[in-house]
């Protein structure tokens, strides 16, 4: 029953994550398909950028609770489900079935599932506040909220690894699920390196 439950957690976390509340807010309250504007993708950023800071705030919120409660429910069944249905939940925002598998490129779902698994799983904030201290420090030295992203998520990763190192198998799944994590940002970032090295990436304005 345990392996019915987790496999069970983990679509239900693909599934929330799914969900593309950037493109259902556009839709609903500013009648536009952001796809079609901007970066055309499915996140908070976009949505900032295309729609305003409203929509940006509302989508980053929304974000970051689906992969919360998703890493919530499966928190009830073990730590590894939980961290592994989180890494769904940020799967499904990035491929969401419900979009086309045309989705964001996880950076609220991924300090979503930093704060979910501060909560639930490692039930200590150090988990979440140490890379999203990092994620304002490199956001504040270069502007690039996809740098700030990468640098948060890896400096996540490695403090996670660092605390949790054993050979306990329940401390090592959680480990991959995170590095597996961070690969999928860096993967998700990709073009946005290039236009760093290229001078072309977008800075913020508001720091």
């Amino acid at each position: 029953m345990l392996i019915l439950y987790t496999i069970l957690c983990l679509l239900l976390g693909y599934l929330l994550g799914s969900i593309p509340f950037a493109l259902i807010i556009g839709k609903i309250f500013y009648h536009t398909d952001i796809r079609n504007h901007g970066s055309g993708n499915l996140g908070g950023t976009n949505a900032g950028r295309v729609l305003g800071k409203k929509a940006g705030i509302a989508v980053i919120v929304c974000d970051v609770l689906k992969v919360v409660l998703a890493v919530g429910i499966a928190s009830l069944i073990s730590p590894a489900a939980a961290t592994w249905t989180g890494f769904m939940c940020c799967i499904g925002h990035c491929y969401p079935i419900f979009a086309h598998f045309h989705g964001g490129k996880a950076v609220s779902t991924v300090f979503g599932f930093l704060l979910g698994t501060s909560i639930f799983v490692f039930k200590d904030t150090f988990y979440f506040l140490v890379p999203f201290l990092m994620f304002f420090i490199v956001l504040y030295l270069f502007k690039f909220v996809s740098l700030a992203s990468i640098c948060g998520i890896v400096c996540g990763t490695l403090f996670i690894t660092a605390t949790l190192w054993s050979m306990n198998v329940q401390n090592i799944l959680v480990i991959i699920a995170c590095w597996l994590m961070a690969i999928l940002v860096i993967y998700r970032h990709l073009k946005n390196i290039r236009a760093i090295q290229n001078g072309e990436e977008r800075k913020i304005t508001w720091m």
